[in-house]
């Protein structure tokens, strides 16, 4: 146990934070039936779990350095189990979705974490097995999410997919406290206290844009519940900038951005990651509130993406010759663009064979972008700045899920009350029930005689809302690919077995999907 006891506490944790990022997709039309909620509460299900780890990723690290790893990832356990209790009891959305917050915040300080421990645990060979078991558990992890979320929600409740985090915490502390030495924080000096008022502002502007996006759809694009977060966020993104810049030591130094290659990484995993899962959580209630497949059947529809997602970030980066980061970063991108853009191709009775070639093509685009994109922003930086390199892509990541999300949102209750017009008495008002899952709402307060009738017009608007997301997230990405070969079109290309992107990696909780 001295080799594995570390390890699994560790992977236990990983696992978990990253399972939670997708098990919701599948549960989300059962929250819908069971505690009634609106498109944009659904969002924020799946929002807030990721702009909460993108907002506390940065702060998280830093508390870690100043307070040890062990005494963090302890702390982050326990969070993350606490909140999953109170998300399993939620009596009511706005108890689910600030539980989801809080457990974000845990996950923050468990991933800001597990890398780091496992590189101070271990040396030589067992460092590269401890790499190679800690990068299968996390892609494996966005495989069985849809999976496993499917199975507990039809065999069990939705709310076991966070009630079963309990038992699983409790086993990871027991091997933490027993198995995982306490580490020394470093000495807390003026340059290491936290910088919290760029946390603060940095959590200000990631929430008021999302917010902002999520009830333009609702509230309208004049409107104040809009325009006020907004203008807040925007506020607080450039308070943000003028604090790290006079800052001494930044939460995130900003500086880095004058390096193309960087920034090309940067927008790489943040159009990937907003793009083709920005999407999902539609496909998944397109799935089931439409086709009627049950959780299981979502799960398992999706499942093609993952795995290849998986396979090539994991088998590729271990037996197969890599293409260099710059061009894995835009082969990617442009297989993640045309996947995503053949599930844009829906009709009023398609079904969901429709949908697996593109999953399964958009899941090989974005497991070459994980197993590339990381090592050209961390080899593009000094290995000092390796490790804020990393948490910065982490935090690009997760806010690129989250606004994504949000943004999709409000375009498809635009695509879809487009379609509805003329065709239902509230076009708008309809749109926003339907895309929330609620179709079978709309057809039961309908008359008998009118129900088959609207059945194929809700079923030709989803599809086109759904088609409208596909076509245009294909579109986003391929433009990303473009801007990336413009950012490096002068760069020279270390290629990928660079020794110090090497070692900077093993720093970066970035390697493979959080999806």
């Amino acid at each position: 146990m001295r080799i594995w006891g570390p390890l699994v506490a560790i992977c236990l944790g990983t696992f978990m934070l990253l399972v939670d990022v997708t098990i919701v997709l599948v549960a989300l039309p059962a929250v819908s039936d069971s505690l009634g909620s609106s498109l944009s509460q659904l969002q924020w299900v799946a929002d807030g779990y990721a702009l909460a780890v993108a907002a506390a990723l940065l702060g998280a690290g830093m508390l870690a350095d100043l307070h040890g790893r062990r005494r963090m990832y302890v702390g982050g356990l326990i969070v993350f189990a606490v909140a999953s209790v109170a998300c399993a009891l939620s009596p009511n959305m706005p108890v689910l979705i600030g539980s989801r917050v809080v457990q974000g915040l845990g996950a923050a300080a468990m991933f800001t974490t597990t890398l780091s421990l496992i590189s101070t645990l271990y040396e030589g060979r067992r460092l590269a097995l401890a790499f190679g078991a800690w990068a299968s558990v996390a892609a494996s992890a966005s495989a069985l999410g849809p999976v496993l979320g499917g199975l507990l929600t039809q065999a069990l409740d939705w709310r076991w997919i966070f009630l079963v985090n309990v038992p699983v915490t409790v086993l990871a502390l027991a091997l933490t406290f027993r198995h995982i030495p306490r580490s020394a924080p470093r000495t807390r000096d003026a340059a290491r206290r936290l910088d919290v008022p760029g946390v603060l502002l940095f959590a200000l502007g990631a929430g008021g844009f999302v917010y902002a996006l999520t009830e333009a759809h609702a509230q309208g694009w004049a409107s104040a519940a809009t325009l006020v977060p907004l203008g807040i966020a925007l506020a607080a993104f450039v308070a943000f900038v003028r604090v790290q810049r006079r800052g001494t030591h930044p939460l995130l130094d900003l500086s880095m951005f004058r390096r193309p290659a960087f920034t090309a990484a940067m927008i790489t995993i943040a159009v990937g990651e907003g793009t083709v899962y920005g999407i999902l959580p539609y496909t998944s209630l397109w799935l089931q509130s439409v086709r009627h497949l049950s959780p299981i059947g979502a799960g398992l529809v999706v499942l093609p993406h993952a795995v290849a997602a998986a396979l090539v970030a994991v088998v590729c980066g271990r037996w197969l010759p890599t293409p260099s980061p710059r061009l894995g970063a835009c082969l990617g991108l442009l297989l993640a663009g045309l996947g995503v853009g053949a599930e844009g191709f829906l009709g009023p009775d398609s079904g969901w064979p429709a949908l697996v070639g593109g999953l399964a093509l958009s899941g090989v685009g974005m497991g070459l972008v994980f197993q590339v994109a990381a090592s050209l922003a961390l080899g593009s930086v000094p290995p000092e700045r390796a490790g804020m390199a990393s948490g910065t892509y982490s935090t690009f990541e997760q806010l690129g899920y989250a606004f994504g999300v949000a943004a999709f949102g409000t375009l498809a209750v635009s695509a879809m009350t487009v379609s509805l017009d003329g065709k239902v008495t509230d076009a708008s008002a309809t749109a926003g029930i339907l895309s929330g899952g609620g179709a079978d709402t709309l057809l039961s307060a309908a008359p008998d005689d009118l129900r088959p009738g609207l059945d194929h017009t809700l079923h030709a608007a989803f599809a086109t809302g759904h088609n409208t997301l596909a076509l245009t997230a294909g579109a986003l990405c391929l433009a990303g690919a473009a801007l990336v070969v413009w950012l490096t079109r002068g760069a020279r290309d270390e290629g990928p077995g660079r020794d110090r992107a090497d070692a900077a990696t093993e720093d970066s909780a970035s390697g493979v999907s959080t999806h």
